[in-house]
């Protein structure tokens, strides 16, 4: 046997491929549950935070368009793509403080940069925006 199939033979014969494997799970999931947490934590801290109406206007409006490319399997499918895309709009208020939130796609569409309002919020929560008439 050649030097790389004794080396392989190492590898995969020595029980280090089961740790490197392992440890890789135990990575991704780790990084699972990190964001998981992270979520329910900021879910949370929204819920105990006060719900507050606040004057201010629109001042910019932004997408974030993401692509996924699934390339199929191994009997020749032809995979597919997917697109998803994330809205977010930034409000400044009166004292001049900026916040950005995460809107759903009928919401963003109803705002234009430069409206005044309303608005309506719970931590990063965004709950409406009520536009002054005018």
């Amino acid at each position: 046997m050649n030097q790389w199939g004794n080396r392989m033979g190492f590898f995969f014969n020595s029980g280090f491929f089961e740790l490197i494997f392992m440890l890789l799970f135990v990575l991704v999931l780790g990084v699972f549950v990190l964001n998981a947490l992270r979520g329910i934590s900021q879910w949370s801290k929204n819920n105990r935070s006060p719900r507050l109406s606040v004057d201010a206007k629109v001042v910019s409006r932004r997408t974030s368009v993401n692509h996924h490319h699934n390339a199929g399997g191994v009997s020749g499918e032809h995979g597919y793509h997917t697109t998803s895309t994330s809205y977010y709009v930034t409000f400044e208020v009166e004292s001049g403080d900026r916040m950005e939130f995460h809107l759903s796609g009928p919401e963003y569409g109803m705002l234009a940069e430069g409206d005044t309002g309303r608005l309506s919020f719970q931590g990063t929560r965004y709950l409406g925006f009520e536009r002054h008439p005018g």
